[in-house]
């Protein structure tokens, strides 16, 4: 079959990326809406929790007092949950699962939960962030609006991914690191509808929260000129030491789920909330800078505030993150990006002022590792690198780090790759749609090649049983790679929109198959779809459809 050379296509896929800008503006100032009502919120709840507890320390009555009030506000939470299990967790693989299909989050309900729950969190004092939480919170702001326009269900995920950028960008003041983070981490395609929508809901949900909440970033980092270049050795040992850290941090958390929340079976979701409220009650009189997303650590990163020695960073940054692997491992409503890049900026400050007192580097870069920090621990734990890159750009305002960043950052990914630790978000992901891995062995010699797809949102491979696909001739496909988990497929297995396809092919017939393989598995958004069988050179059909049969 021919493939059509009308015009008429193109005009249309022009029309529909101008109407994309649109509806993508309309879905950033939705959720620029959203997003600052609830940082408003969170605000108003740690600034009332800090009163109370400053209030009551000493006081055992009214120390007793506040623990009865955390108990209510833990029970509030479960009955929340229970009346919406959507709204648990840190709320980004629920919009993961969203974009692939798998689940149909019912928008107002989520809205409604996740907004109350994260102020309750947060006025408990759980060590909890806001991003994924606003990621979500945009998502379902970017379903609304899809709901409204009456848009199918393939450009509604396409707007979903848009709220998830937006949520990004009002959370963080970081509308590139926003639009990126949903490129990156929830779409993983890059198309110009999708980025031209991204972008625009992005940058409106910024300059909205702006206007309002003013336009300095949550986290005001200054980076001060740039090392020599004869030490720039010393970025890939931090980049190592934050792959290393990343790993690390990610086997916890892991563990802490499995060993210690998912063995308890009875009275869910309210069992597994009781153990990080409690410790909340007993953080606020014992360790306050522990308490919520991190905030405070802030401040005394920015004046150094009891923070000279590096016990005290040690205890500091062990402590912070305890407490968030056992709030978060609860699957209480709330994230883990703030707590990480406040734990990447102490984890930076610490590994500068080992290289000050070993290694004799001036004291006044000390700033700029905890900036690399940040992108290090970053990449090497969600193993997004340039959004890690980006987001530090925006958080310094000044592009003097970006080779430096840079370097951090993909030496901190390589590393924790090479630690065969999965990325944070992808085993999230796996145990929301409860994926099996399996372990392939795959095989490439001779005159074979092997390459890797992705199925698109919206592509002709989504939904299709790999039986039903019209591969062409030679193509076979070995692994699919879905949510950090590896699957053999069959001629029965089903792929979804996010799965990574490991095809092998013909060597002499490479570029052509290549050719028809993307054409497959793009989205068909914005673009003129791809009709029918997949064709070979010469013009004859030669998708049989059995390849993996």
């Amino acid at each position: 079959m021919e493939k059509s050379t009308s015009p008429i296509p193109r005009r249309l896929s022009r029309r529909f990326q101008i109407a994309m800008v649109g509806e993508g503006l309309l879905v950033g100032v939705l959720a620029g809406v959203v997003i600052t009502l609830y940082r408003l919120s969170l605000g108003a709840a740690e600034r009332l929790l800090r009163t109370i507890t400053g209030l009551a320390q000493g006081n055992i009555l009214a120390m007793l007092g506040w623990g009865l009030v955390v108990a209510a506000v833990c029970l509030v939470v479960g009955l929340l949950v229970r009346w919406e299990p959507q709204s648990s967790g840190s709320g980004i693989p629920q919009v993961d699962a969203e974009v692939m299909d798998l689940i149909d989050m019912p928008w107002h309900r989520v809205l409604a939960a996740k907004f109350c729950e994260g102020v309750l969190c947060a006025f408990a004092g759980l060590s909890l962030g806001r991003e994924g939480p606003s990621v979500q919170l945009g998502g379902v702001s970017g379903k609304a609006v899809s709901r409204l326009l009456r848009k199918e269900r393939g450009e509604e995920r396409l707007l979903v991914t848009c709220g998830a950028a937006a949520g990004m960008s009002a959370a963080f003041h970081a509308p590139l690191a926003g639009v990126l983070f949903a490129i990156e981490e929830i779409h993983r395609e890059f198309t110009s509808p999708l980025i031209i929508c991204v972008m625009s809901s992005s940058l409106a949900a910024d300059f909205l929260v702006s206007q309002v909440l003013g336009i300095q970033p949550v986290l005001s980092l200054t980076f001060a000129h740039d090392l020599p270049h004869a030490q720039y050795p010393m970025l890939v040992l931090l980049g190592i030491c934050c792959g290393l850290a990343g790993a690390l941090h990610n086997l916890g958390m892991f563990a802490i789920q499995e060993k210690v929340f998912d063995r308890l079976k009875g009275y869910l979701p309210y069992s597994r909330y009781v153990l990080p409220f409690a410790l909340a009650w007993v953080v606020a009189f014992v360790w306050p800078d522990l308490m919520c997303g991190g905030d405070a650590i802030v401040e005394r990163l920015m004046t150094r505030d009891g923070l000279s020695t590096m016990g005290a960073i040690v205890a500091l940054l062990v402590g912070k993150y305890l407490f968030t692997a056992i709030c978060f491992g609860s699957g209480a409503p709330g994230g883990t990006l703030f707590p990480l890049v406040v734990m990447g900026a102490l984890f930076g400050l610490l590994f500068g002022e080992v290289t000050t007192g070993v290694y004799g580097v001036p004291a006044s870069y000390v700033s700029n590792f905890m900036v690399l920090g940040i992108a290090g621990l970053f990449a090497g734990v969600v193993r997004a690198p340039v959004t890690g890159v980006v987001l530090c750009f925006e958080l310094t305002g000044t592009l003097d780090a970006l080779l430096a960043v840079s370097i951090v950052s993909i030496s901190a990914y390589v590393m924790a790759n090479l630690t065969r630790v999965e990325p944070f978000y992808e085993v999230a992901l796996g145990r929301l749609i409860a994926v099996t891995p399996t372990d392939p062995t795959v095989n490439g010699a001779g005159d074979r090649m092997l390459h890797t797809y992705h199925v698109a949102a919206g592509s002709v491979a989504e939904n299709k049983l790999v039986s039903e696909v019209p591969w062409p001739n030679g193509a076979l496909v070995v692994n699919i790679s879905r949510a950090g988990a590896n699957i053999i497929p069959t001629g029965r297995t089903q792929l979804l929109a996010l799965d990574e396809l490991l095809v092998t092919m013909n060597a002499d017939t490479d570029w052509d198959t290549d050719l028809i393989i993307h054409r497959l598995c793009e989205s068909e958004l914005g673009v003129v779809p791809y009709a029918g069988a997949a064709h070979d050179h010469d013009g004859s059909e030669s998708g049989d459809g059995s390849s993996n049969a």
